[in-house]
C-alpha cells in the first residue's frame, strides 16, 4: 500500500512496527492529519465556532477521535455530515447551511479526494471557508493540509523492490510520511473578506495568489 489513510483503524494490520500479514507499506494516519486540519482552520478563521465535517460513512475508520478531542481544546461544535458520492453533495451543503456552520472540513478519503473542485465550488457558492487536501485549496478551497502524494509513491518502490527480493510483509515496518504540506488561497480568502494572519501566511509551503 502507498498511502493508507490508517492501516491500522481500517485493519489492514495489526501495527506499525509489526504487521504481521501479508500487507505492509506506507499510511498517513488520517484522523491524525483531521485534527491538525481542524487547527489550521481555527487559527486561520477564529470566528468559527461552529464547523461541518463532510465525510462518508461508508469508509471504515470515518470516525477521528483525535479531532474530537481537538474540537473539544478550541472550543468548537462539529457537525458531522456524511456524503457517499458526488450526488449527495449539493443537500450537504445545504444542510451545513441550515445547521449555520461558520466553515467546512473536508476529510482525507478516496471518494472525497476524486472531487475537489465539485467541493469548492459549493464551499465558495455558500461562503463557507474550507480545510481539506491539497487539491481541495487548489481548485478553490481556501486551507489545504496534507502530505506529498508523489514522495509517498516513490517511497512505495522501496517495499516493492524490497518484497520482489523475497523480504516478507510482515517484517517490514509500515511507514508514516515526514512532510506535509500547506496550502493557503488567498483569492479565496479576499473574496470571502477574510485575512488570513502572518501565523499561518508564514508557514505555507504555497500561497494561491
Amino acid at each position: 500500500m502507498a498511502a493508507s489513510a490508517d492501516a491500522v483503524a481500517t485493519g489492514l494490520v495489526g501495527s506499525l512496527a509489526r504487521p504481521d500479514g501479508n500487507v505492509t507499506g506506507l499510511t498517513i494516519f488520517g484522523p491524525e492529519l483531521t485534527a491538525k486540519r481542524l487547527e489550521l482552520l481555527k487559527e486561520a478563521f477564529p470566528r468559527a465556532k461552529k464547523i461541518a465535517v463532510l465525510f462518508n460513512p461508508d469508509t471504515k475508520g470515518a470516525g477521528s477521535r483525535p479531532m474530537e478531542i481537538a474540537s473539544k481544546s478550541f472550543n468548537v461544535e462539529l457537525q458531522r455530515i456524511g456524503v457517499r458520492g458526488p450526488g449527495e453533495f449539493a443537500s450537504a451543503f445545504s444542510e451545513m447551511i441550515a445547521k449555520r456552520v461558520d466553515a467546512v472540513l473536508v476529510t482525507q478519503e478516496p471518494m472525497l479526494n476524486a472531487y475537489p473542485k465539485e467541493i469548492a465550488v459549493l464551499a465558495s457558492k455558500h461562503r463557507l471557508p474550507s480545510i481539506g487536501f491539497n487539491d481541495l485549496a487548489a481548485a478553490g478551497g481556501l486551507l489545504g493540509y496534507g502530505v506529498n502524494f508523489l514522495d509517498l509513491y516513490r517511497r512505495a518502490a522501496y517495499y516493492v523492490d524490497k518484497l520482489l527480493k523475497g523480504a516478507k510483509p510482515a517484517e517490514l515496518p509500515i511507514e508514516q510520511p515526514t512532510k506535509f504540506e500547506l496550502v493557503v488561497n488567498l483569492k479565496t480568502a479576499k473574496a470571502f473578506g477574510l485575512t488570513i494572519p502572518q501565523s499561518v501566511l508564514l508557514r505555507a509551503d504555497r500561497v494561491i495568489e
